[in-house]
């Protein structure tokens, strides 16, 4: 009972630096770059030229707010209760996709509606399969590593997880969680025959649901050559690609965007990492990345840490943090500057997204929590 309130007084300083500054600039950079990229959209279709940085900073709020009480709760509470975030996340996956009561947008069902807000479930389950993932290969540990059927039951929750999130359909959001799931399960220790037959069995079902979709043939089209149909399946690639070049080293200036009037689709959304490129130059997209790869390694640090004290569960949390931070902030600034297809996800802490944030606060969240502990005195305070 007097554990508490030292906590209280204590927890900003008590958090790493590294960590912390990182994200709050990352944050920062995002509210920013969404009041630029937003200014026009807002006005035109909401009469309010300020409404999506209102929105944003409302949602910054309950996610600071949501990491403040995660970095309060103790990894074992997680450990504890990995299965039931697993089953939430999939009751919500499955409430999504009933007629009525999730919201379609630009044909994909992804969203509940919250009154005014929104609530996307596909954010939720990534992190509800890293906790249960963690917890599972802590309890599992010696089935995961010498037994075909360790590797196979996690392999049957990852599969229903990938099944409901392609019927939305969200393609990108599939790609990180079983990105994430192998990554985790690699690290563990699986026999590595049983990894690569895996691998290569769920890379063949990737490539099957590519081409069977017209959609994402179209995509790849205009992914290896976008000029070839400029003003269709091509056109937001080249809008993306032309921010990129306007930007060259230093910007044209915070607010100076020509792309966000309307060239660009999703500018405050999945392209934002455009229209920062293009108002900060080649300097301000090198510090988005250099904040990335600060943040990321950082987690990996803490996961290094943890697994040389056999905090094996603290170590695979973060392991899967750092995989979805990492395997998102890739995808989406490839995607943005043609390095990869067009694909819909959203940019850690940056992107215009309530969800979005909030989860990626409460990873973070975690992983500050994880390194306190480790710091932590046997018996100390907590």
């Amino acid at each position: 009972m007097t554990a508490a309130p030292a906590i209280d007084r204590r927890s900003l300083m008590a958090m790493d630096p590294t960590l912390l500054l990182s994200g709050l600039l990352l944050v920062a950079i995002g509210l920013i770059a969404i009041s630029s990229a937003s200014i026009e959209y807002g006005d035109w279709h909401f009469q309010n030229a300020w409404h999506h940085t209102q929105r944003h900073l409302v949602y910054i709020v309950i996610a600071l707010t949501a990491a403040a009480l995660v970095y309060h709760v103790p990894p074992a509470f997680w450990l504890d209760t990995g299965w039931v975030w697993l089953f939430l996340a999939l009751a919500l996956l499955i409430l999504v996709l009933v007629p009525g009561i999730g919201k379609d947008v630009n044909g994909s069902q992804r969203w509940l509606p919250l009154g005014p807000f929104t609530l996307q479930p596909s954010e939720f389950a990534k992190l509800a399969l890293v906790i249960y993932l963690a917890g599972y290969l802590v309890r599992q540990e010696h089935e995961v590593r010498n037994e075909w059927q360790g590797f196979i039951k996690p392999m049957a929750v990852l599969g229903s997880v990938a099944l409901l999130l392609m019927v939305e359909p969200d393609f990108g959001a599939t790609v990180i969680a079983v990105g994430t799931a192998f990554g985790m399960l690699f690290l563990a220790g699986v026999k590595l025959r049983h990894f690569l037959l895996v691998l290569a069995v769920s890379l063949l079902g990737m490539l099957g649901l590519i081409f069977s979709a017209p959609y994402r043939v179209a995509r790849l089209t205009a992914y290896t050559d976008p000029w070839a149909d400029p003003f269709g399946s091509g056109f937001q690639l080249i809008q993306s690609l032309i921010a990129f070049g306007r930007g060259q080293w230093f910007g044209v200036g915070l607010g100076n965007s020509v792309q966000k009037l309307f060239y660009l689709p999703e500018a405050h959304t999945d392209f934002v990492f455009s229209i920062w490129a293009e108002e900060t130059g080649f300097i301000g997209a090198l510090l988005v990345m250099s904040l990335y790869a600060v943040l990321v390694g950082r987690v990996l640090w803490v996961a290094r840490r943890a697994a040389r004290v056999a905090d094996n569960f603290g170590a695979y949390v973060c392991y899967g943090v750092a995989f979805i931070f990492s395997g998102q902030a890739f995808v989406n600034m490839g995607v943005s500057s043609g390095l990869l297809p067009t694909k819909g996800l959203t940019l850690p802490f940056i992107s215009y997204g309530g969800t979005s944030l909030i989860m990626c606060c409460c990873m973070l969240a975690m992983v500050l929590r994880i390194e306190r502990e480790l710091r932590q005195p046997p018996g100390g305070a907590v």
